[in-house]
């Protein structure tokens, strides 16, 4: 009887929690911060080229959620992976701005150089409703670079 109550439980959370992630159509936070450490993780064991280039890969649906994926930068503000835009790859992107004019990635590289995780607010574009949304990102330092997921507000 104890496992059955708890199996009906269990599912009403998870109904719960799916429920309200599907209502606005987005990830929430706590799934970008289990993407953010299963993506520290991958990097570990299978290699950052490997891990890179499966993040970057949008068909590739293990790092993709609606609107949630991953991009992992140095330290110096070079992406090394890009979840939504392969054609960043490469790029070292310290000056870039939002539309409010925040120094994002430089702002998020300074973070990452003083604390070995933190959340960031900026503006970007949704690749979901393609619009211009605030974003809160998550991110976590693994040696030199920094691995981060963010959900739109």
């Amino acid at each position: 009887m104890s496992k059955m109550i708890k199996s009906v439980c269990v599912g009403a959370v998870l109904a719960l929690c799916g429920s309200a992630a599907m209502a606005d159509g987005g990830a929430n936070k706590d799934e970008a911060v289990a993407m953010v450490k299963k993506g520290v993780a991958h990097v570990k064991s299978a290699g950052a080229a490997t891990a890179y280039a499966e993040f970057s890969d949008k068909g590739n649906a293990a790092w993709r959620d609606r609107d949630l994926y991953l991009v992992v930068y140095g330290l110096d503000g070079t992406v090394h992976a890009h979840g939504a835009n392969g054609k960043m790859i490469g790029k070292n992107l310290i000056d870039l701005k939002d539309i409010d004019g925040k120094l994002f990635i430089k702002e998020r590289v300074e973070l990452a150089q003083a604390k070995p995780n933190f959340w960031q607010d900026y503006k970007f574009t949704n690749p979901t409703t393609k619009k211009i949304e605030p974003k809160t990102m998550y991110c976590e330092r693994l040696e030199q670079t920094v691995v981060c997921g963010g959900v739109y507000k």
